[in-house]
């Protein structure tokens, strides 16, 4: 990937793979659109003890995100498991590092946007996606969620939402995520990454 090609990060944190599949679709929907790449990154968990430090490269998945990568990136997309209608402490823990960026306004006018993971379809997938879209919109960035031009949204059993894509995977965190959902994921990417090559020349003018 050469250093001045555009790119949107794609961000993560999944502990039962769930999220880290609908990661993965979001990226596959980006790298559809033509001049933009996806760049595939996730976060450490967070550890009740203050000792232990976790290993540089994690053992599988995507490596773990800097802030450069935030920094450099054209657009945004967030993705957690829901902790009682919250994101998961270790993608705030991420976020709540970013005051560098807050302070050059370094992702002001950047498109971003939200997906996740719940047990149950009430299980707090819409009010998980608001608090990702809350330091989006402190950062300065433009979200966009799932319009309603995508059939999936209204079709779906189970995830999807004009907020972002979601994903119910069962209490025993065992349901796959279903064609309905990959969909929407891949249709969420294809929309984040057309955004960022729209507005990239809006962000040079300045």
């Amino acid at each position: 990937m050469s250093p001045t090609r555009p790119y949107v990060l794609v961000l993560y944190y999944s502990r039962s793979g769930a999220t880290r599949t609908l990661a993965e679709q979001v990226a596959a929907g980006v790298e559809e659109i033509a001049g933009v790449d996806a760049r595939l990154r996730t976060v450490p968990p967070v550890s009740t003890t203050c000792e232990a430090v976790a290993p540089d490269i994690p053992s599988e998945g995507a490596v773990y995100a800097t802030l450069e990568d935030l920094r450099q990136c054209d657009g945004l997309a967030l993705g957690s498991p829901t902790r009682f209608g919250n994101m998961a402490a270790p993608l705030k823990y991420f976020l709540d590092g970013t005051s560098e960026l807050w302070l050059n306004g370094a992702l002001i006018d950047k498109p971003a946007t939200a997906f996740t993971s719940t047990a149950s379809l009430h299980g707090g997938q819409e009010a998980t996606l608001l608090t990702m879209l809350i330091p989006m919109l402190h950062q300065g960035m433009v979200y966009a969620g799932v319009p309603y031009s995508e059939s999936g949204l209204v079709n779906t059993s189970s995830g999807g939402t004009p907020y972002g894509t979601s994903h119910v995977a069962g209490e025993r965190s065992d349901r796959s995520v279903d064609d309905i959902e990959r969909t929407l994921a891949r249709a969420q990417g294809r929309r984040l990454a057309r955004l960022a090559m729209a507005l990239r020349p809006l962000r040079e003018e300045k």
